[in-house]
């Protein structure tokens, strides 16, 4: 009989082992949803700020200065009605192709809003209509008649 309680004994401890490693996965598990939860969060507050600059019309968009190089890629995505890819941008530009990526992360960083897509694993760059209409209309990029030559 003492074999058999030492037997219910060991299931019952093996049995509590797993509900407290499982408790450790559950708690982890939680801290790691109230992670996201704030990250959440945080691009939420993102987006209501950008859907606040959107519906500000008559502010112009702060873009820093742009280099000739990124005028000449501007210039490209510009002229364009459909979506380009890196390579596109690269012969379109005159430019070399492993310079684009970066040059696009520039021009991005430096505020000229780009829609992205990505179709059968390659990435698609366009200007962003509203925000060609305002150049088109106000110059937000400085660009000059010689810009076109």
């Amino acid at each position: 009989m003492a074999k058999e309680f030492n037997f219910i004994r060991k299931q019952l401890e093996d049995h509590l082992f797993a509900i407290n490693e499982n408790t450790s996965e559950i708690q982890a598990l939680l801290d790691y949803l109230r992670e996201v939860e704030v990250k959440v969060e945080k691009v939420s507050q993102r987006m209501d700020l950008l859907q606040l600059q959107d519906n500000r019309h008559n502010c112009k968009p702060a873009v820093e200065p742009l280099t000739q190089i990124e005028k000449k890629i501007f210039l490209t995505l510009y002229t364009e009605e459909n979506p380009l890819t890196f390579p596109e941008i690269a012969e379109k530009s005159g430019l070399v192709p492993s310079l684009i990526p970066d040059y696009i992360s520039s021009i991005v960083h430096k505020g000229v809003p780009l829609q992205r897509s990505s179709f059968n694993s390659r990435l698609f760059f366009k200007l962003e209509p509203k925000f060609k209409e305002l150049q088109a209309k106000e110059n937000i990029i400085n660009l000059s008649l010689q810009s076109f030559l």
